[in-house]
């Protein structure tokens, strides 16, 4: 009976459609506008470029176009590369692990096609015509000759157009911006020989002219950077290091600028990262993380880079060897710049010690202690301290307080050993409910049923998360006007970043206006910052923009108010006045969800009269 039921049960299994099955690649290969983007400027660099353009509006989800000067492709060519696995980079599974190139495994175009309304012109190098093909969700809608400049012009449209829940996933226009603009400036990190240039929206975000690695750098970071930045160059049989490393005064609370390029490919491990941060130890403030770019040369035989869809992350055949290597190499080229105290590496490392005389006699080394010698006080000097105080005071009615706490030094010195914090420090007189500050991170305050702990910098977070969120929807934010007007700039991709963003920043209470090229003219900044330095505030608000993950269920004004409390609210170790605790602590109840500072992190903890009682139990 059973073998009847399994003759007659229909099949489940089925081969997915072409569309479908190229639905799901680009999900791994397409992941945001910023995802096509790096795949065509890499393309670009692969067909020997020397000149790359892009061209996006609305930060890619309308368009976004690449147009180099390369050797183009053939009309047979321009056909295939849309197909999946498609590639001219491999030929046998032994080139998989001789990768030179920056793509090769042939998904990238076949994925954009599946899911925008692609358009392809591109002409070889020394050919009369070139080729146009134009393609819509995997289906050729045409393709034949075209009179079109060498090299390749790729347009990519309505990104998502026919998934419509991929689109609904991505984030603002300044968030997919700053994607964009950090992928292409990874490429170009690595390849100073070529021209990039970025517009948005039709103005122009960057552009970097042909010119040296230093000159290259500097002109992604920032001019600031040029007197910062720590040359680093090492050779050895197992790997090439060379690249920069920042000085300790512009490392950040964030993990802004930092890169590994490993042959020309931008790369993130945690490893070396943790080889390169342990070279800078004792020399940054905690939570800061030192700035670097290092570019790793290696035989293509001794890594794996086909591990991730992304090509982010590849794996070392000796990787403690690479490893002990770059530690040592940051190590040596901050010592060289005096960054930190080291040996003089020019100098012979063998130690110099003068050779005795012949004639001269040898005599072994003698060490002389004192036997008798003490440094703690004897029980009969104890005795006779003690016996003298209470002699002095009869017997101990008068309390000489001062003598007394000495003597106790002496006697039990393991009980001084760290501050002494008594109740005439945290209480004001006769202020029972007086708050005071622990270890000047937390709020203590007595509640008529117990005691409160506040987190400061958690409840100022969400006190100014609450305000500003309240001030962006509004548009009303208070602003303090400067007594003279003050200059901030930044690098251009940021300075493209903040100008998306001007009217958000001036809701919050900020007066600012683009004063030209990469820099912006403040003349009034919120109420209640109480900021001195203002580039110091917007950099650590644009890091917060940059990097910061907010809830998934904030909305764009949500994020924004978040990166500017995380820039703006004190911070741990600040020293509060009592004024200032009180006004945390009725601002924090006064906020609508006073809990958590987010992600379920608790601003406060409370203990009632009875909890603390079962603890004396």
């Amino acid at each position: 009976m059973l073998t009847f039921e399994l003759n007659f049960m229909s099949d489940i299994i089925q081969l997915l459609p072409e569309s479908v099955s190229n639905q799901i690649a680009a999900g791994e290969v397409v992941q945001r506008p910023a995802s096509a983007v790096k795949e065509l400027v890499e393309n670009s660099i692969d067909a020997d470029a020397s000149s790359v353009h892009v061209i996006v509006k609305d930060a890619g989800k309308t368009l976004i176009q690449v147009i180099d000067n390369g050797k183009g492709m053939s009309a047979q060519d321009a056909r295939m590369c849309f197909e999946r696995h498609a590639t001219s980079k491999v030929r046998k599974s032994e080139d998989l692990f001789n990768i030179v190139t920056k793509g090769f495994r042939g998904e990238a175009l076949a994925s954009i096609a599946a899911i925008a309304q692609v358009e392809l012109r591109t002409r070889q190098r020394g050919e009369a015509l070139g080729t146009k093909v134009e393609i819509e969700g995997t289906k050729v809608k045409s393709a034949g000759p075209d009179q079109c400049p060498e090299g390749t012009n790729f347009m990519i449209k309505n990104l998502f157009y026919n998934v419509p829940a991929r689109r609904y996933f991505l984030k603002s226009d300044a968030i997919e911006l700053k994607h964009i603009i950090e992928e292409i400036q990874r490429v170009a990190l690595t390849h100073p020989d070529v021209e990039f240039k970025l517009t948005h929206n039709g103005s122009e975000v960057f552009s970097y002219p042909k010119t040296n690695i230093r000159q290259r750098v500097v002109n992604v970071l920032g001019g600031k950077y040029n007197e910062k930045l720590v040359p680093v160059d090492e050779q050895t049989d197992i790997v090439s290091i060379q690249g920069f490393v920042g000085k300790p005064d512009v490392s950040k609370k964030t993990r802004g600028e930092q890169y590994f390029f490993v042959n020309q490919r931008f790369i993130k491990n945690s490893y070396l990262n943790h080889a390169v941060t342990g070279a800078f130890d004792q020399l940054l403030g905690e939570g800061h993380f030192p700035l670097y770019l290092l570019y790793l040369e290696i035989d293509p035989s001794q890594i794996d880079i086909n591990i991730h869809p992304t090509k982010t992350e590849i794996k070392f055949q000796d990787e403690r060897a690479i490893y002990a290597i770059l530690h040592a190499a940051v190590k040596r080229a901050l010592g060289r710049h005096n960054i930190t105290p080291t040996l003089d590496f020019n100098q012979e490392t063998a130690i110099a010690i003068e050779p005795m005389r012949m004639d001269t006699e040898v005599k072994m080394p003698e060490i002389k202690i004192n036997p008798d010698y003490n440094p703690f006080p004897t029980k009969e000097k104890r005795e006779s301290l003690a016996q003298g105080w209470f002699d002095r005071n009869n017997g101990g009615a008068k309390k000489g307080w001062e003598e007394l706490l000495e003597i106790s030094k002496m006697i039990s010195p393991e009980l001084h050993s760290e501050p002494v914090i008594t109740a005439a420090k945290l209480f004001e007189p006769d202020e029972e409910h007086t708050p005071f500050q622990l270890h000047r991170k937390y709020i203590v305050s007595a509640t008529t049923d117990g005691m409160i702990f506040i987190d400061q910098q958690r409840a100022h977070r969400r006190i100014l998360f609450e305000r500003y969120s309240l001030l962006i929807e509004k548009r009303s934010g208070s602003v303090q006007q400067l007594l003279f007007p003050e200059l901030v700039s930044f690098s251009q991709g940021d300075a493209a970043i903040v100008n998306t963003m001007l009217e958000d920043i001036r809701s919050m209470g900020f007066e600012i206006e683009h004063f030209g090229g990469t820099e912006f003219q403040v003349t009034g900044v919120p109420s209640d910052t109480g900021a001195t330095n203002l580039q110091a505030l917007l950099d650590g608000f644009l890091e917060q923009v940059k990097h910061e993950q907010p809830n998934a269920d904030m909305n764009n004004f949500e994020k924004i108010a978040w990166a500017m409390a995380m820039s703006t609210s004190i911070r741990y170790g600040q020293m509060l006045t009592i004024p200032e605790m009180k006004e945390i602590i009725e601002r924090l109840l006064a906020c609508h969800q006073p809990n958590f500072e987010k992600r379920n992190r608790p601003t406060f903890i409370k203990f009632t009269t009875d909890q603390l009682g079962q603890q004396f139990r």
